[in-house]
């Protein structure tokens, strides 16, 4: 197995990131840090509760949700402020089955720490949207820091409570996915667990087998949906 950390590294001058020392080895025998932290900062995964579509937190995400197989799109040629649509998908299209993952590859990832990462963000289209929901995908995982423009509250409202309210979990500001090779690997997204979270960072892997990812989910014949 290959493992692919698909999490930004915090850095001290990421917005919502701070931290200072609570110990030193010097003073008081061990090193410690106090860490403050935005809920959406950096790597995460929202929470149904974070556009108020359920009273759902982020500890109350079933771990079957967050780790599963995953298809992974490759888009690095997406333009600023693009609309990622059904049509992006290609063949893809015909192959993702409920309970899979999606992952989106537009190497926006290289553009973290300039204006250009938060203001002119691809994001995902409304038809694409009510397409993952419909086929009742399980996660979708993207490298911008939102799904939506998020200098447009309509729009970034519309798109997390569609895809929210549609039971897909959502993962932003992922990096690193031009290193995955095969199309289909198995994501490991594990937010921190707080209570009453409408977001969190998260630690996110995708893991590259020499077997089908699919081998790892089981369905149930009435529904088709993943069961861990």
């Amino acid at each position: 197995m290959k493992f692919i950390d698909l999490t930004v590294t915090y850095q001290p001058d990421m917005p919502g990131v701070r931290w200072e020392p609570a110990r030193t080895l010097e003073r008081d025998g061990w090193n410690a840090t106090t860490l403050h932290l935005y809920s959406h900062a950096g790597t995460h995964m929202d929470a149904p509760l974070h556009f108020g579509v359920s009273a759902v937190t982020i500890d109350q995400l079933p771990l079957e949700q967050c780790i599963g197989p995953a298809w992974v799109l490759h888009l690095p040629a997406t333009k600023p402020s693009e609309r990622i649509t059904v049509a992006h998908l290609g063949d893809l299209a015909d192959r993702i089955q409920p309970g899979d993952g999606v992952l989106i590859h537009t190497d926006w990832s290289r553009r973290i720490g300039t204006p250009s990462y938060r203001d002119d963000l691809p994001r995902i289209g409304e038809d694409l949207a009510l397409w993952l929901v419909e086929k009742k995908v399980r996660t979708l995982g993207v490298e911008p820091p939102s799904v939506a423009d998020v200098n447009n509250l309509p729009e970034v409202t519309r798109i997390h409570q569609i895809l929210l309210g549609g039971s897909v979990i959502i993962i932003e500001g992922l990096c690193n996915l031009d290193q995955i090779r095969q199309e289909q690997v198995i994501l490991i997204a594990l937010p921190l667990k707080y209570a009453g979270g409408d977001g969190a960072p998260a630690r996110v892997v995708a893991v590259e087998t020499d077997h089908e990812a699919t081998l790892w989910r089981t369905r149930t014949p009435e529904n088709g949906e993943n069961n861990g």
